[in-house]
């Protein structure tokens, strides 16, 4: 009866159109009730989901990366990676799935990054002939990439939600060669298409002008080896360097580069506080709404279940992946990761699967639910930008989704790709 409560507010809810929050939060509040507990129990988890330590690198991160944005980090980023790939088939969209994998690598955000490089990047591709559905579906599906390499503040969210047993290190770590492979698939993708099209490839402009665009970019991504070396080696942790990287950030687009003004500071603190208040509200709710269903064990109902299906790991992430790959079309990404993760992290130890690999799994997958309707923020974003409705976008986008499901396949059966490198470090 609790559950059909609690699934069935939430559902319904979302149907009519009530924001994520309000959906899990209002479920969790009817459920109580029905149980005969408290409602003040609601608020404490939401208060608990919402006072982790380490959710205070989430703001901070968030933070540095809008002060990128308006310090001319991201111009000098998408620059260089212009004189890396331009040259090639399609080049600016190359260009734009380079620049987005820079550019993740200092906000760990994928809205940042389709807002700031698609900012950028979808006018001049439309200005050089590109069709407007090419130019944002490369750029959304490539702002995924910032989910998986450092500093993605949905992995801490990730660690917070199972229970900071995992090292956001190591998730850090493991989201590096997954990033890299996602980043070569959608390049592929997007110079097949570009052939078909007939798109041009840019001019080579030269070594020397390669190098000093480099040169100029370099303390944009300095950020990220600061970020990555100072969380692996122990340095600092990750709230610590969610600061660092604050400082930095400001530091570089006020002395170096000189671009930061005062309303840009402004508006770049007062945007910083809306997202984060914004996120928080959702992570708070779905913390609430996750203790309830562990409450309910839930999480024991989907062990027994699955072991009635299957014995056998292989068909069990494929029965995951597909759960969560629905899931992802009309949930967000950080109230699915609070959700699911107590979920399914009992069900994948019980199968012998490695959390840390399953981390990786479970990030790829709500990244791909961000561009897929009808709650695909990252999509929404990456369609205003280029002024085109999501009808137009999803008639073409579905390459650029082959070669994310792809990946995710790869990264689901070959636990390699995820921990080989968080291995070698230890």
């Amino acid at each position: 009866m609790e559950l059909w409560v609690l699934f069935g507010v939430f559902t319904l809810l979302l149907c009519i159109g009530t924001p994520v929050a309000f959906c899990l939060g209002i479920a969790s509040l009817a459920t109580v009730l029905v149980m005969g507990l408290p409602p003040i129990v609601v608020f404490q988890q939401i208060n608990s989901g919402m006072n982790a330590f380490a959710m205070i690198a989430i703001p901070f991160f968030i933070y540095a990366g809008d002060m990128m944005v308006r310090g001319g980090i991201a111009e000098r980023l998408i620059r260089f990676a212009a004189g890396l790939v331009g040259h090639l088939r399609g080049g600016l969209g190359q260009v734009n799935i380079l620049a987005s994998t820079f550019f993740g690598g200092v906000s760990g955000s994928a809205i940042a990054d389709a807002s700031a490089v698609g900012g950028i990047m979808i006018p001049q591709m439309e200005k050089r002939g590109y069709a407007k559905d090419y130019a944002v579906n490369v750029t959304v599906n490539a702002a995924i990439i910032a989910l998986l390499v450092p500093p993605s503040h949905n992995m801490i969210i990730y660690s917070i939600a199972a229970g900071g047993s995992i090292s956001v290190a190591d998730l850090f770590t493991a989201g590096i060669v997954p990033g890299l492979l996602l980043a070569a698939a959608l390049m592929i993708t997007a110079y097949v298409v570009a052939v078909r099209r007939g798109y041009p490839a840019e001019k080579f402009p030269g070594f020397a002008t390669v190098g000093y665009w480099l040169v100029a970019a370099l303390p944009g991504i300095l950020l990220i080896g600061i970020i990555f070396g100072g969380v692996r080696s122990g340095v600092f942790t990750a709230a610590e360097s969610s600061c660092i990287a604050v400082v930095y950030a400001l530091l570089i687009t006020v002395f170096v580069y000189r671009e930061m003004t005062w309303a840009g500071f402004v508006e770049a603190t007062l945007g910083a506080v809306r997202t984060t208040a914004m996120v928080l509200l959702v992570i708070g709710c779905a913390s609430a709404f996750g203790w309830l269903m562990a409450f309910l064990q839930v999480p024991q109902a989907t062990i027994s279940a699955m072991r009635a299906i299957s014995d056998n790991p292989i068909a069990i992430l494929l029965l995951i992946n597909v759960v969560l790959l629905v899931l992802g079309t009309f949930m967000d990404m950080a109230p699915m990761i609070i959700i699911c993760t107590p979920i399914f992290l009992p069900v994948v130890k019980a199968f012998g699967i490695d959390p840390l690999h399953f981390g990786i799994v479970l990030i790829l997958n709500a990244g791909i639910g961000l561009n897929t309707p009808p709650v695909g923020s990252v999509l929404f974003v990456g369609c205003a930008v280029g002024k085109i409705s999501i009808g137009e976008a999803m008639k073409t986008i579905w390459p650029f989704l082959g070669a994310s499901v792809f990946v995710l396949l790869l990264v689901t059966y070959i636990p390699g790709l995820s921990l080989w490198l968080p291995n070698l470090f230890r």
